[in-house]
């Protein structure tokens, strides 16, 4: 969208002074400036949602061991398959872990074998009563706490394993990777985000609508969704939750894309869902909506406005805009069919400008 700092308040002076009244001196002509005309009966069929694109399968993988980035293999937009190893960490300490764990269950290992030798020695001689109850009670104590002792070494070697392991991140399931926040040579703590990915192909999108719609599109679950580049799809799946939310009192809908879709929106993107339910509902504020080139608004924090032509003066008009479809953006109210917009409102304002200065030139 297009526009200029500078020039808008003084724009915006001579756009309130037409608006005002008789102006104290008489304007100079204005340049030619390309316009359209607004037309009625182009906005969105019935009552739309504004939804926002999510992935079904979405993966923010961080670091579970601690180290150093030795190698990224992936970036952003690459399509990476289930199982690719996408980024190592050194693995020296964990490496090191791991082979002392092993040191140590052998030797577990090997008391715990000798316990058991031990144990089986006075167990043969209890027979003949060569020994007393208090010593085979000590040659199984030994023993079971050698196994035990032995048990305990295994698990601390599959912790130990487990840790090196954690130094090679791979890809949980094909997607395409998002997000890149580390490079090598980064030194890595457990928890710190690594690398995003999400599955391109299970997208959806969830909006709210008042509570009393929901019961009409559990009756009727078919939706079209209409997306930023102005295509419009057949919704796979529709979803109405069950509760309400306390605080709006409205009902979250999951909407789920169709898995064919080429090519496919990226996450993050807004679309319109519209509910078949909806389809005889009024759109909310207008009877006839209407769509303007998106470069044609002038927007200005919570201000949006558009340059109107009206004879031979330029009014800047503000208006309340709904749903952004493609390269266009839907009206709700602040425009009438027949009047003359202009295109391009960077040079409205430099026409205004230079029709000011022209003024004061002429009256100086």
């Amino acid at each position: 969208m297009r526009s200029s700092n500078w020039l808008l308040p003084s724009a915006l002076a001579l756009a309130l002074a037409a608006c005002g009244g008789e102006p104290a001196t008489k304007l100079p002509p204005l340049p030619a400036l390309a316009t359209f005309q607004v037309t009625a009966g182009n906005g969105l069929p019935g009552r739309g949602w504004d939804g926002v694109v999510e992935a079904v399968r979405r993966a923010d993988l961080s670091a579970q061991t601690s180290g150093r980035v030795a190698a990224v293999y992936v970036d952003v937009n690459d399509h990476v398959q289930a199982g690719q190893v996408l980024l190592r960490i050194t693995a020296t300490e964990q490496e090191a872990g791991a082979n002392s764990a092993r040191a140590q269950l052998r030797a577990a290992e090997a008391n715990a074998a000798e316990a058991e030798l031990n144990y089986k020695r006075i167990a043969a001689l209890a027979d003949g009563q060569f020994v007393s109850k208090a010593q085979i009670d000590q040659a199984r104590a030994a023993r079971d706490a050698a196994f035990a002792a032995r048990d305990a070494a295994r698990a601390q070697l599959a912790q130990a394993s487990q840790q090196a392991a954690y130094t090679v991140v791979k890809a949980p399931f094909a997607g395409i990777v998002s997000a890149r926040d580390v490079e090598p040579g980064e030194t890595v703590a457990p928890g710190q985000p690594l690398l995003s990915l999400y599955a391109p192909r299970a997208l959806r999108l969830e909006v709210m609508v008042p509570q009393s719609r929901a019961d009409a599109i559990r009756r009727d679950p078919r939706a079209q969704v209409v997306l930023a580049d102005g295509r419009s799809v057949e919704a796979a799946e529709v979803t109405v939750f069950p509760a309400a939310d306390p605080a709006s009192h409205s009902v979250n809908v999951r909407v789920r894309l169709p898995e064919a879709l080429e090519p496919a929106p990226a996450p993050g993107t807004t679309a319109k869902v519209l509910f078949d339910a909806d389809r005889n509902e009024p759109v909310i504020g207008t009877a006839q909506p209407i769509r303007i080139p998106q470069s044609a608004l002038v927007q200005r924090g919570e201000l949006s406005a558009v340059y109107v032509k009206q004879d031979g003066t330029l009014l800047l008009r503000q208006v309340r805009i709904g749903g952004r479809v493609g390269d266009a953006i839907e009206i709700i109210s602040g425009l009438r069919p027949g009047e003359q917009v202009v295109k391009d409102p960077v040079a409205a304002m430099q026409a205004l400008a230079a029709q000011r200065k022209a003024a004061e030139g002429g009256h100086g």
